[in-house]
């Protein structure tokens, strides 16, 4: 409500502000360009009152009269004054039978012309010289123009003024409420959304206004809190799944073991159990802790200059040792010719870590069927390609591949966490690269990664 008010004040101050200035000034030049003008048409009847009375003849004079009185519009209350003066000392009786300042006189008769203004009566005087002879020629009237027709346009505009400051006034509160309207309405439909129904949305209007961009932004903010809450709640489903299968079969096989005296054989084998439960829950716990790692932008990892392929061979060389029966084959086709276009600032560690949990994940569910990888280059870039004959993922469960311990339908069959993809997007993601998953369900799946070159390339 504060403020609508004060954009109400300001726009009606702005535009009373800017009437008068308009007003003022309009009545301003008109009122000076009134006394200017009406002191030059005093002063063209002084100089024809001047040629008929002392250059023309008789003749002449009558015209000069008549062409006067028929085309030059009388003045109210116009009077002519004509003296001859010889010597200074006339301006004084002058002045005292017109009763006009002497200044006046004096003004005239040093620079040739002067006015007066007496109350409503406005005087211009001009110096005359004819047949060696000094005249002083003096015309008045009442400038009717500014006594009457100025005043009634000075009252015009103010009441033009008041007039339109009520309407604007009108204006200013009305569109000042008004203009709120869909914030108003934004903010009633905010409220309405709790962590309950995330799933509804702000009315968006067809306008490319300024409100239409901010409802398509926050509902834009909408779909990204409701993929957070999605992501959190199946993070939270299958963290809870996953903890829970160890932690139930060390606490069943405790309590079995607890019922009765068991033999040494029995304890061995119940104990060995025990710990590979106990293992399982170790490496999820490590692996968890080490997505959260790299999750942490901030986290200060040493780069070095690496080759990816160095990279990838040694990674193959760990999973022969680690599954022989793998079918891994790099293809070295569009390897560049230049060294240096495969050249990267990266961490060892972790990229081997990544590139183990791609190409691990691409042999157990295809089933050791053949994985191609490629290496490219361009100017600036090194591409990786990873691409196996697996299981694929369905369309629908594509959002959640990068959510911690989200693991597909079809993948019930097969060991896993589902957090080595995560954990190999964040590793990509510390070394400015970036990781795209394509895949066509019971067809396969293709990682694609791209890095940014050394700087070493551009020396």
């Amino acid at each position: 409500m504060k403020t609508q008010l004060k954009i109400a004040l300001a726009l009606i101050l702005t535009n009373v502000i800017m009437l008068l200035l308009l007003g003022g000034s309009i009545y301003y030049f008109l009122y000076n360009y009134s006394y200017t003008d009406f002191y030059k048409r005093l002063e063209t009847r002084a100089k024809i009152s001047a040629k008929y009375n002392y250059d023309a003849n008789k003749i002449d004079a009558q015209s000069f009269k008549k062409i006067r009185d028929e085309n030059l519009e009388k003045l109210s209350e116009e009077k002519d004054y004509n003296f001859q003066i010889k010597e200074e000392s006339d301006l004084k009786a002058i002045a005292q039978k017109t009763s006009l300042p002497l200044s006046f006189f004096k003004e005239i008769l040093q620079n040739a012309k002067s006015t007066l203004q007496l109350n409503d009566t406005f005087y211009t005087g001009i110096r005359y010289n004819s047949n060696d002879k000094q005249y002083l020629i003096i015309v008045s009237a009442k400038n009717y123009y500014a006594s009457h027709h100025l005043i009634f346009m000075r009252n015009i505009i103010l009441v033009a003024v008041f007039l339109i400051v009520i309407f604007i006034t009108y204006l200013s509160f009305y569109f000042s409420k008004h203009i709120f309207d869909p914030i108003r309405s934004i903010t009633d439909s905010v409220k309405q959304i709790s962590t309950d129904n995330i799933h509804l949305r702000i009315d968006e209007k067809n306008n490319d206004n300024e409100i239409s961009q901010l409802i398509s932004t926050f509902n834009d903010l909408l779909n990204r809190l409701e993929t957070a809450f999605e992501t959190q709640k199946n993070f939270v489903s299958n963290a809870s799944h996953e903890f829970g299968t160890p932690l139930t079969s060390i606490m069943g096989e405790t309590e079995v073991m607890l019922m009765k005296d068991r033999s040494p054989e029995e304890y061995k084998q119940s104990l060995t159990s025990i710990m590979g439960q106990a293992e399982r829950l170790n490496q999820i716990t490590q692996t968890l802790l080490y997505l959260a790692q790299t999750g942490y932008s901030n986290k200060k990892v040493n780069f070095e200059i690496l080759r990816t392929d160095e990279l990838l061979w040694q990674t193959k060389e760990m999973i022969d040792k680690l599954n022989p029966k793998n079918n891994i084959m790099i293809d070295f086709s569009l390897l560049p010719e230049n060294p240096l276009k495969l050249k990267i600032m990266g961490n060892k560690q972790l990229l081997y870590l990544a590139f183990t949990n791609i190409l691990t994940n691409a042999c157990k569910y295809s089933n050791n069927k053949p994985v191609n990888v490629s290496i490219a280059a361009s100017d600036n870039l090194v591409f990786l390609v990873f691409k196996d004959q697996g299981i694929g993922i369905p369309e629908s469960e594509m959002q959640f591949i990068y959510d911690p311990f989200f693991r597909g339908s079809n993948t019930r069959h097969f060991e896993g966490y589902g957090i080595g993809l995560p954990l190999s997007r964040n590793i990509i993601k510390i070394h400015n690269g970036q990781l795209l998953v394509t895949s066509v369900l019971n067809e396969g799946t293709i990682v694609q990664i791209k890095f940014p070159l050394a700087n070493i390339q551009k020396k």
